[in-house]
């Protein structure tokens, strides 16, 4: 049996799934290894609000990975609403810039007024997704140079901006981590064990080296939820990287 200690913490698995059932046949094999849980759009969009809240109702910590870019005032109130479903993680995109950011904050802080004690959720920004190459960013999306360069300069802006951290290939996490301070948080997606296929990842690490590189919390997704043996793949990564 694998012990699973505070290594299967730092892990989120990603719920991508296009309806609840299938959801919940993936939580009933992996029952028992505490790790994150992230819903995204699919689900979420699918699933709704309540089943977020049946996750917390059963001991999950949740990461809501709907990665809101808009006008600030609507960031503000999506971030409230996402606040009072109790989620522990969220996201927005840094390319919405500083004041969109700080409305993702005052959202949150807004809606916990009046509630003492209670814990704000974690809220990081998206600098470039990891299905992103210098050739897209360059000629498509129109920035120039390195993804490193474009992903440190969203890291610095969403620190600027009181955010705890950014979602970040985990190639880029050192130069975050030089740049932000160790405190600021890292979450790698675009993680593929030894053997696995990238699928849509352009920038990916093995689960080892994503952790070596100093992330704080890796995504892991398909390399999961598309084995045959889910509970032992998960089970295979944890001991991948307790080696």
């Amino acid at each position: 049996m694998t012990e699973f200690g505070g290594i299967a913490e730092r892990i989120i698995v990603a719920l991508d799934y296009p309806n609840a059932e299938a959801a919940e046949r993936l939580l009933a094999e992996l029952r028992g290894i505490p790790c994150f849980m992230k819903v995204g759009m699919e689900l979420f969009y699918a699933a709704g609000p309540r089943f977020v809240q049946r996750l917390k109702e059963e001991g999950y910590r949740v990461f809501l990975d709907l990665k809101m870019h808009d006008i600030p005032n609507t960031v503000k109130g999506g971030s409230a609403s996402i606040t009072r479903l109790g989620v522990d993680l969220f996201n927005v995109h840094a390319a919405g810039g500083q004041a969109m950011m700080q409305a993702a904050l005052e959202g949150a802080e807004q809606a916990l007024s009046g509630t003492p004690g209670a814990k704000r959720p974690v809220i990081i920004a998206v600098t470039h997704l990891t299905s992103t190459s210098r050739e897209m960013l360059n000629r498509e999306i129109g920035i120039p140079g390195e993804i490193s360069d474009a992903v440190l300069r969203y890291a610095e802006l969403a620190k600027r901006s009181g955010l705890d951290g950014v979602v970040a290939s985990p190639l880029e996490v050192p130069l975050v981590k030089e740049a932000c301070g160790s405190a600021f948080l890292t979450v790698t997606p675009g993680i593929r064990p030894e053997g696995a296929e990238r699928g849509d990842q352009s920038r990916v690490m093995t689960p080892r080296e994503a952790f070596r590189q100093g992330t704080d919390y890796i995504v892991v997704g398909r390399p999961v939820t598309a084995a045959a043996n889910p509970r032992q793949a998960l089970e295979q990564i944890i001991q991948s990287i307790s080696e």
